[in-house]
């Protein structure tokens, strides 16, 4: 049985990445992407930028039961966790459960450092002047559509006196 390479974004699923070719007739010109649906079994083709959007690659150390989403696959039901890798969605670096709570742990303490290195990118990004710049617009825009809109809601017809909103202010 073939090893899933990638899993759907929003709907979940088994896929494996079969090739990459060149489109002809209307597609000229566009890179299409064969992958095989595992769990149906059957192969398709979507262009490229089609594939980086909709489907994620899987890591090394993703559950191979619930490929990262740490819901439970088996049983389908969504609010459970995974019993593979206890909701977590990953596993240990070799690819196998986690056993005891130390094993988990070691999953736990790997998702926290990626995180911190993701928050830490982040950070960075965020302190550079064209980005700062660009987030207090942001917030202006959005603070005086705020102010206009409470105005135009006082403003408008209610049941208070005069026919205007009782406020209480």
């Amino acid at each position: 049985m073939t090893q899933p390479t990638h899993t759907h974004r929003q709907h979940g699923g088994r896929f494996a990445e079969c090739s990459q070719y060149a489109g002809g007739g209307a597609l000229e010109g566009q890179t299409l992407v064969a992958y095989r649906d595992l769990d149906k079994d059957v192969t398709s083709a979507t262009t490229l930028d089609d594939w980086h959007k909709n489907w994620k690659p899987l890591d090394a150390d993703d559950c191979t039961l619930c490929l990262g989403t740490g819901r439970d696959a088996i049983k389908g039901n969504q609010t459970n966790p995974c019993g593979g890798c206890y909701g977590l969605g990953k596993v240990r670096k070799d690819g196998e459960a986690p056993e005891d709570r130390w094993q988990l742990a070691d999953v736990s303490l790997g998702i926290i450092q990626r995180q911190q290195q993701e928050l830490g990118r982040l950070r960075q990004i965020a302190a550079l002047p064209g980005v700062q710049k660009i987030l207090e617009k942001h917030r202006a825009e959005n603070r005086q559509a705020w102010v206009e809109e409470e105005q135009n809601w006082r403003e408008g017809p209610g049941r208070g006196h005069g026919g205007r909103r009782h406020t209480g202010d």
